[in-house]
């Protein structure tokens, strides 16, 4: 009853998750009645944060496939009714690029960037009360573009005018809508903005990934080709362990091709396909978890040096369910509909328990790695020693770049707090799939299908010739029983020499 209580709980709380990213769009940012917020001394609701890169010229004036633009459509305030009788309000819309943040805002107001003009500064001219402050970019003329609509009278909605904004300057462009108007608190905001790149609707740091899973689908294919193959040709020789590493190859080919896809396709429309997303997300956890089995249970020498996992097998079964339940929630609200960088406390409660599990996994294999090795070296199995030093030489470099690639990332994302370097912030997602890649291609050399492969595999009678020819080694006959024995032999009285040593003939024999 406990654990159905926990299963349906973790459902509840995944379909809470799907809904919730059902509705986030990607470069069609929808404002489904979003309510402002208080910052300092302005209401703001942040409307989206995207790598655009420049416009490039083409000879049709009229061809969009090389603009790069910001569109707004349909955006439209609305205030509730008793706000109306307070009489006319403004709201604006500010577009920015991130390296003119700094032109953006005044002096501290209540311990925050003061957004809003005061009375005071108004009356020296710097802005026009209740307006967002704002001076012009040294390095992109034009720049903020500031867009604002009035209501009128009692009106209880106001419409933004249609605008489109082209990008003539590549950077990470931010987009704020703001009021200064404490009547106005309760205000919402619907609609939609739409951003493109020249290429298409795929934001700037993510448009690397689609040419990059292109390549990766290209190398799980040829990686598939060698291991089914071999496969094929030694059908009759197959492991048990190796039937999960074709599994593995396969997810890794649904996981790419999906993921190919769905950029393609949210390059194409704007809108991220969420099944698509979905799929690809659910394909590649699953891929990561039987992974991380299949590595521990080698590691635990099973099919190897033991046929079974015994009393360990709930306990791997248990922390491969737990490590798929944590890896999918994270990725699904990473993934699925997302483009904006989730805030810094949200993201450190989803990646931490999957960070622990993945400490937790490490540990276990190297200790059992360390267990199945010493027992292969005690039973002489060289054959399996071999390819088991080679396995854990991999893994050990594997963990060891890993570690390194984590303390960069951490630099790479405490220096960059604005998204400032965003062109190369798609290479830290494709390292991981690269070096999981790169040590299943080391994983499939090692146990590749073949005429010798039975003699990896677990064998009870050679097991327990081991276990004799250990116990021979370590049992040392005393002296007193030797001499004992050889004198009441009748044969070994006759090569006892005169001073009661015995013969080089049977210290030969007995050496042997």
């Amino acid at each position: 009853m406990p654990a159905l209580g926990l299963i349906s709980a973790s459902s509840l709380f995944f379909n809470f998750l799907l809904i919730w990213v059902w509705c986030v769009n990607g470069s069609v940012h929808e404002y489904n009645g979003v309510s402002f917020t208080s910052k300092g001394n302005a209401f703001v609701v942040h409307g989206g944060s995207e790598g655009l890169y420049s416009s490039v010229l083409t000879q049709n004036e009229s061809a969009t496939s090389g603009v790069s633009f910001i569109k707004f459509e349909r955006i439209r305030f609305r205030r509730p009714k008793e706000a109306a009788k307070s009489g006319s309000g403004f709201v604006q819309a500010i577009v920015f690029e991130v390296e003119d943040r700094e032109s953006i805002g005044g002096s501290a107001y209540g311990g925050q960037r003061a957004v809003c003009c005061t009375s005071d500064l108004a009356k020296l001219g710097v802005c026009s009360q209740g307006e967002i402050i704002h001076r012009p970019s040294t390095k992109n003329p034009g720049w903020p573009q500031v867009l604002g609509v009035s209501f009128n009278g009692d009106d209880i909605t106001a419409t933004l005018p249609p605008k489109t904004i082209q990008i003539t300057e590549t950077g990470m462009y931010n987009l704020y809508f703001i009021h200064c108007d404490p009547n106005l608190k309760e205000l919402v905001i619907e609609g939609k903005t739409i951003w493109k790149n020249p290429m298409g609707y795929l934001p700037g740091r993510m448009a690397p990934l689609m040419q990059f899973y292109g390549f990766m689908s290209l190398g799980f294919v040829i990686l598939g080709i060698f291991w089914f193959s071999q496969y094929a040709r030694f059908w009759r020789e197959v492991l048990q362990m190796q039937n999960w590493i074709t599994l593995v190859i396969g997810l890794g080919m649904f996981e790419m091709a999906f993921w190919y896809f769905d950029n393609a396709e949210f390059n194409d429309t704007g809108i991220r396909p969420t099944g698509i997303t979905i799929w690809a997300v659910t394909f590649g956890t699953v891929k990561r978890c039987i992974a991380r089995l299949i590595i521990l249970m080698v590691s635990m020498g099973y099919g190897v040096v033991r046929p079974t996992l015994g009393g360990l097998t709930s306990k791997v079964i248990m922390l491969g369910g737990t490590f798929l339940l944590a890896s999918e929630v994270l990725e699904i609200v990473e993934n699925v509909g997302a483009i904006n960088d989730l805030s810094g406390n949200a993201r450190l409660f989803l990646v931490l328990p999957v960070a622990l599990l993945d400490a937790f996994i490490i540990i276990w294999i190297f200790k059992s790695l360390s267990k199945t090795l010493n027992k292969l070296q005690a039973k002489r199995m060289m054959a399996k020693l071999d390819i088991y030093r080679k396995f854990t030489n991999a893994l050990a470099v594997t963990v060891i770049v890993s570690v390194g690639w984590v303390c960069y990332e951490l630099y790479f994302k405490s220096t960059d707090v604005y998204n400032e370097r965003w062109q190369s912030a798609w290479i830290i997602p494709a390292f991981w799939q690269v070096l999981s890649f790169s040590l299943l291609c080391v994983i499939c050399v090692l146990w590749a299908p073949s005429q010798n492969s039975t003699r990896y595999a677990y064998s009870e009678d050679s097991s327990e010739e081991f276990d004799k020819e250990d116990t021979l080694t370590l049992i040392k006959p005393s002296q007193k029983a030797l001499s004992k024995d050889v004198g009441s032999s009748p044969e070994a009285k006759s090569v006892v020499s005169s001073n009661g040593d015995l013969s080089g003939d049977l210290e030969e024999d007995k050496t042997e």
